[in-house]
């Protein structure tokens, strides 16, 4: 089986993960009242799909505690009964959910807090360990950094959690939670549209995995989507057109520009009977031997497919040089 390292904490971990972003279900932004989800879900294909994962060689499976407000963690401790020496749990915190009302209110990165969210993913998990607790907000200020960093390493020492890492995609960030001792990842965007190199650089450097986020560009890498294909379902976080970093769906309608890129490079990336989404993931394996993509799921059949691209393994040093030479002319 394809399988990495997962930075410093030494442990080889699939060279896949599972993103359960999409099966927490809905749940609202509070100020605005626009979806923060990708509308419906049906917890029993959840549950299936994330069994057939590790049947199928995966085990890392990423979440977070405010995905559906908690509901994404509590589906996957369901799905882990009598399996949860078999998973590597990553989880999230920093951003604060009401799991009655499904209200998203703000964030919070006070140690109480970071405590009590930490007892709170434990609990919907059905665990009393997570393998890797990930800070949430990205953009946190740089100085009160060290604050946090301190809880994780008490959290480390208590036994709640084993390393920590950071969802970030700014280097400096990334290099202050490196610093510390259980700093084993940093969960980062990146796809053949975006190429994030300087994170990458910095993983590399430190001896951190670099966990992919958006690996399939929000769905638009696996080809379903075109111009007279979109998405119309308004409890969809791809149809709101008010955040600024959602840049490959606005209004339900895929990226005019990234569709156009798409074709371009298509028949690289379906080479070798890839499908179009197993050659955008074998792009991001030939681009770092640091990186782990995640990417995200409803259903069995889109793990399954998925799933096969690591038998097919990175693109070639050749196709990588094509595709640089399609997107960059």
């Amino acid at each position: 089986m394809f399988k990495r390292t997962l930075g410093r904490s030494g442990n080889d971990v699939s060279a896949l993960g599972i993103g359960c972003w999409a099966i927490g279900g809905p749940w609202i932004d509070g100020e605005t009242g626009k979806p923060f989800g990708w509308g419906k879900v049906d917890d029993r294909e959840s549950i299936a799909a994330i069994q057939c994962a590790l049947d199928n060689g995966i085990n890392l499976i990423d979440t977070s505690d405010n995905y559906g407000a908690g509901h994404s963690e509590k589906v996957i401790g369901q799905a882990l009964r009598g399996r949860r020496d078999k998973a590597v749990i990553a989880t999230k915190f920093g951003f604060v959910t009401d799991e009655q009302t499904k209200l998203a209110s703000g964030t919070n990165a006070s140690r109480a807090y970071i405590k009590s969210a930490c007892e709170a993913s434990l609990r919907r998990l059905g665990t009393d360990y997570i393998d890797l607790y990930q800070f949430h907000l990205g953009d946190y200020p740089a100085h009160l950094a060290p604050e946090v960093l301190d809880v994780l390493e008490e959290l480390v020492s208590e036994g709640k959690i084993r390393f920590f890492g950071w969802s970030t995609d700014l280097t400096d960030r990334a290099e202050i939670f490196a610093a510390s001792k259980h700093c084993a990842a940093i969960q980062h965007n990146l796809n053949v549209f975006l190429d994030n190199a300087d994170m990458l650089d910095v993983c590399e450097r430190l001896q951190l995995a670099s966990i992919n986020r958006g690996p399939l560009a929000m769905g638009l890498l696996t080809g379903k989507y075109s111009e007279a294909v979109t998405i119309d379902d308004p409890q969809d976080i791809r149809c709101r057109n008010d955040l600024e970093w959602l840049t490959y769906f606005k209004n339900g309608v895929p990226s005019p520009e990234m569709i156009e890129r798409l074709r371009a490079i298509r028949e690289v990336l379906t080479s070798g009977g890839r499908t179009l989404a197993q050659g955008a993931l074998a792009w991001i394996w030939a681009r770092s031997g640091a990186t782990i993509p995640i990417p995200g799921f409803r259903t069995v059949q889109h793990v399954m497919e998925n799933a096969k691209a690591m038998a097919h393994g990175p693109l070639t040093d050749a196709e990588m040089r094509q595709i640089h030479q399609i997107m960059f002319k």
